[in-house]
């Protein structure tokens, strides 16, 4: 048996009512030549942790949270993800252990919470830590100042910035930041622990688990019926394309190059030509249709493939938004004229604007991009935008390209005129259209709160969770299986409605411990059904976006449930929509842009069309107030204000309105914003 082991040995059941602790690692600057002494702090989660306190405490510089090498090293341990504190019994050296003075304060009898499924009683913890001479830190305590006498003024510190994002009472098994204050820290933990997604060894990638890939499937499902009723196929085509191919379209290629990743061997031995992994497939699809469409009877040829692609460039992935690896759908298409090539355009258009509004409840604004902003290689490019409240930042929900003519005559697409072999030939109008798992990170953003995720009862996996309550000491043995027999009648009834539902009927959880569960993986609907429920033939039901309450009849099970997800699916939406509208503001003047992007707007500003203007705005938008320039931020990844779209429903012109920036005779008012 090994050490740790032995302290798991401590560990006792889940209880509602614990309180999370929080056990970190710091490695304080060292020589070279020198080993280092680790801090570990043992703290309560809500406590923050000020490093010039740990530093002042422990007689060491500078400590920094550890990396997984240090973790590995000292500890044993694979790393810091992994650790708890039984991996002290391994220490291969020394190291100071500190411990919250708030924590001491604490019951003896309480229970602690140390991860996610490891319960001690405070106690058995304190006489384990016992071994190690630990040291009590006041972290209430003002941290020492340093002498910054002899230093250069810096800038000031923004307003808030050293609050601590930790929600009070936070259960380590539950959300412990603030969506407000640590909006990228939420993220990822919301992700995680609503058990949607799983980090992967290979940086960028991601799993994605049952609940999100349930909800990639309903779009699947939704928009392959729309584009199989316009004439659309599925297909599928290889995921490698040759050099040679790749870069046959000068534009197109400059557009990814950067993110092209390349199989140069296989095995120990070198390729003779590279092989590239499609960062899209226009050059792997379009050599294919100019074999196969010989005549203008051949077209419309319209194929769409589901796959995954591969863009390697970035380096601050960003799961479901900016990934090495993603899933999507690609269309691609060839028309006989312009006009059906455009008409179908929007047509798809109009379906990814119906996934995003109809399926996930967010609201999103259909335009056009700019010349700057289009697709490389094609004509013009049209966009559903997005925007997220917390970040006051739009995003690029999904895009329909006309390509015009451009890659067939690359790749002689071509068909006799049908006019007559006397008349040139023609080449074929094409488009092409894309939409990813992007759509799930995007509803997340949006709908979701520092108890988890909310998932739209459209898409959620399991859109209801049937939980039997008031059991207690004093239920006979009968009533307990009378309540979950009657509970698991509830289940197969709404089964024959079509409800997504299932039974919890573990007793070795209290309920309050399942309702943080299931509002933690975003449940829609939560159905408490009790002794009284019995007696009344009735379900007590509680909605996961705002709480609200309803009791229904049992009679009436199978036609108000689906009503009251329903109901909860619309005011996911109205709540969305009504935050994106609030915070779409028109703007004139130049002297008012940066004021109103940086309260959180999406702007809708007079625009001369002109690519260097644009390229002046994003520049010039980043800036403060004042002029002054913002701080490099690379979890912002974009800090100036980007167009996002030329709004197909546009605000009328004033008579001789002139551009937002460059006062030159503005064309069209155009949507800006800091972006994704």
């Amino acid at each position: 048996m090994s050490l740790e082991d032995k302290f798991s040995k401590m560990f006792i059941n889940a209880q509602p009512d614990a309180l999370a602790v929080k056990s970190l690692v710091f490695k304080p600057k060292t020589a070279k030549s020198a080993t280092p002494v680790p801090v570990v702090v043992v703290a309560l989660q809500s406590t923050s942790t000020a490093s010039a306190l740990i530093a002042s405490a422990s007689g060491t510089k500078e400590p920094r949270l550890a990396r997984d090498d240090l973790f590995a090293s000292h500890f044993q341990c694979a790393s810091g993800k992994d650790f708890h504190l039984g991996h002290l019994l391994n220490a291969s050296s020394e190291f100071k252990l500190l411990v919250d003075s708030a924590l001491t304060e604490v019951e003896s009898s309480q229970t602690l919470q140390l991860t996610e499924d490891k319960f001690i009683v405070k106690s058995e913890l304190f006489g384990f830590l016992e071994q190690f001479a630990p040291q009590t830190i006041d972290f209430s305590q003002e941290a020492p100042k340093k002498d910054d006498s002899k230093k250069p003024t810096g800038k000031a510190v923004a307003t808030g910035q050293g609050k601590s994002a930790a929600l009070e009472d936070a259960k380590l098994i539950g959300i412990t930041v603030d969506k407000k204050m640590d909006f990228s820290g939420w993220y990822q933990q919301v992700l995680t622990k609503g058990e949607m997604l799983d980090y992967y060894d290979v940086s960028g990638c991601y799993i994605l688990r049952p609940p999100s890939y349930a909800i990639w499937e309903v779009i699947q499902k939704w928009f392959d019926e729309k584009i199989k009723a316009i004439g659309v196929e599925n297909a599928y085509f290889p995921m490698f394309v040759s050099a040679r191919v790749l870069e046959k379209e000068k534009d197109h290629v400059e557009g990814f190059a950067p993110e092209v990743a390349w199989v140069t061997r296989a095995g120990s031995s070198e390729l003779e030509e590279p092989i590239a992994i499609r960062p899209t497939s226009e050059t792997v699809m379009y050599p294919y249709y100019a074999k196969w469409i010989q005549s203008y009877r051949d077209l419309p040829i319209k194929l769409n493939q589901w796959n995954s692609v591969v863009r390697w460039e970035f380096k601050h992935p960003q799961p479901f938004l900016r990934t090495r690896e993603f899933l999507w759908q690609e269309g691609h298409t060839a028309h006989l004229t312009k006009e059906d090539a455009e008409e179908e355009v929007l047509q798809i258009l109009d379906f990814y604007a119906g996934v995003y509004e109809e399926l996930l409840a967010v609201p999103v604004i259909k335009g056009r991009k700019t010349e700057k902003e289009k697709f490389a290689g094609g004509d013009f490019t049209t966009t559903c935008e997005g925007y997220i409240p917390q970040t006051g930042r739009g995003i690029q929900g999904a895009t329909s390209h006309h390509l015009g003519q451009n890659f067939s005559k690359m790749f002689n697409i071509s068909v006799e005129n049908p006019l007559g072999p006397e008349h040139p030939k023609v080449y074929a109008f094409q488009n092409s259209w894309g939409l990813s798992t992007r759509v799930i990170g995007v509803m997340v953003m949006i709908h979701s709160d520092n108890k988890g995720l909310v998932l739209p009862p459209r898409v959620a996996q399991k859109q209801c969770v049937v939980l039997p309550v008031g059991i207690n000491a004093k239920t006979s043995d009968e009533e307990r299986a009378a309540i979950h027999q009657k509970a698991k009648d509830i289940e197969q009834q709404l089964r024959s409605a079509n409800v997504r539902v299932f039974g919890d009927y573990n007793d070795n959880y209290t309920p309050g411990w399942k309702f943080a569960q299931y509002e933690l993986k975003g449940i829609p609907l939560r159905l408490e059904f009790g002794p009284k429920d019995m007696i009344n033939e009735q379900i007590s039901v509680v909605r996961r976006n705002d709480n609200r309450k309803y009791t229904v009849k049992l009679d009436d099970l199978t036609t108000r449930i689906p009503q009251i997800l329903e109901e909860m699916q619309n005011d996911l939406y109205t709540r969305a929509k009504e935050l994106f509208d609030s915070h779409r503001v028109i703007v004139d003047e130049w002297k008012d842009f940066v004021p109103a992007l940086n309260k959180k707007n999406i702007i809708l500003a007079p625009w001369c069309g002109v690519m260097e203007c644009e390229e002046d705005i994003k520049d010039s938008s980043a800036k403060k107030d004042d002029g002054e320039e913002f701080e490099a931020d690379e979890k912002a990844p974009s800090m100036g204000a980007k167009s996002l779209c030329i709004p197909f429903k546009q605000p009328e012109l004033k008579k001789g309105q002139n551009c937002v920036r460059c006062q030159r005779k503005a064309l069209y008012y155009t949507m800006f914003g800091r972006s994704y």
